[in-house]
């Protein structure tokens, strides 16, 4: 009876930070990489970067090290300022509302040129599903690795670089990735259809490695979610709302509600399955309001990094006496790529 296992990377952007510090403190608990205990690894927008790295055989300490030396490079803050009609704000924000995006993506791709490199999908130690959603085709993208049971011969000359940009490039926050490699076809973060890409690898699973007459015969999945906002609002907020009043939470909450459905549905998914599915979340820890301010998707600077590293440490602490956990980083994959 082997076991499919899938590792699964929210989206959130600096905040993957808080995800890849709960893997390092598994690897260090059960000395060890997570490429080597996972089948296939799925991950979107920042969840995306992480499994490329994780798949590249960077450990998750030093992916930890990547965020909190580039955030502010690739997240630049700017001081604010109050204008009439659009109250407290900032240079970036006022670019963000009214034309371009936030940021400029030359920062990321510089740092993602140099964790990178030249390696393309085909160097991967892992299945992957990382999804995006194309522009030019107005559909939903995964890049995977091209894994000979669906016969695929897509994207394992893709580079890394490239697929990482793909993923990750929110609406509003940083321009469209234009690809050389699929004919300069436009994509954007695949946040706005699958920040928990959870769904993503199981289907992936399914079709193609679990069930009756193929090799697997059940699945295990870990799910790590992002640090997310957990409080709530008060009722009688303003109902007519711009994008001025909406802000960060415009995309935040379409990607935290995509992500709670996925959740839902997984929970769900197991007790009907004719296939024993197995599947553990590890969700954001809880954020007060006070701490609000700094859970942001873009908000790099070293009192962020430390709230995400205690709140990280918390849950790690918490999960590492699982089980579960125990099973997963101590149990080796055994789908072999040709990384």
């Amino acid at each position: 009876m082997k076991t499919f296992k899938i590792l699964s990377i929210d989206g959130g952007g600096i905040k993957g930070l808080y995800s890849a510090r709960i893997l390092e403190k598994f690897e260090q608990k059960f000395k060890c990489k997570t490429s080597d205990h996972f089948d296939m690894i799925c991950g979107t927008s920042t969840g995306g970067l992480i499994a490329l790295a994780l798949t590249s055989l960077i450990t998750a300490e030093n992916i930890c090290k990547f965020y909190e030396d580039k955030g502010e490079i690739i997240f630049p803050s700017s001081k604010e300022f109050k204008i009439p009609f659009l109250g407290k704000t900032s240079k970036r924000g006022i670019k963000q509302i009214l034309w371009k995006g936030k940021f400029e993506n030359e920062g990321l791709k510089k740092s993602l040129d140099e964790i990178f490199g030249d390696k393309i999908i085909g160097n991967a130690n892992n299945l992957l599903c990382i999804p995006s959603y194309s522009v030019t085709e107005a559909k939903p993208k995964v890049f995977k690795y091209d894994h000979k049971e669906g016969n695929l011969s897509r994207d394992n000359r893709a580079k890394m670089v490239d697929i990482a940009l793909a993923t990750s490039a929110a609406p509003t926050y940083f321009p469209m990735a234009e690809l050389p490699y699929y004919n300069n076809e436009q994509f954007i973060d695949g946040g706005v259809w699958a920040n928990n890409p959870t769904l993503v690898g199981l289907l992936e699973a399914l079709n193609n490695f679990v069930g009756k007459d193929k090799e697997y015969k059940n699945i295990k999945i870990l799910s790590l979610s992002s640090l997310s906002i957990t409080g709530g609002n008060a009722t009688g907020l303003k109902n007519e709302r711009s994008f001025k009043d909406w802000g960060a939470n415009l995309f935040e909450t379409s990607m935290n509600g995509q992500s709670f459905f996925t959740d839902f549905f997984l929970s769900k998914v197991k007790e009907i399955s004719d296939i024993d599915i197995e599947y553990t979340r590890i969700p954001s820890a809880a954020i007060s309001k006070e701490q609000e301010s700094i859970v942001q998707l873009d908000v790099a600077n070293k009192e962020a990094y430390n709230l995400m590293k205690i709140k990280a440490d918390d849950q790690a602490l918490i999960y590492e006496k699982t089980p579960e956990i125990k099973y997963f980083f101590t149990t080796p994959k055994t789908y072999i790529t040709n990384g």
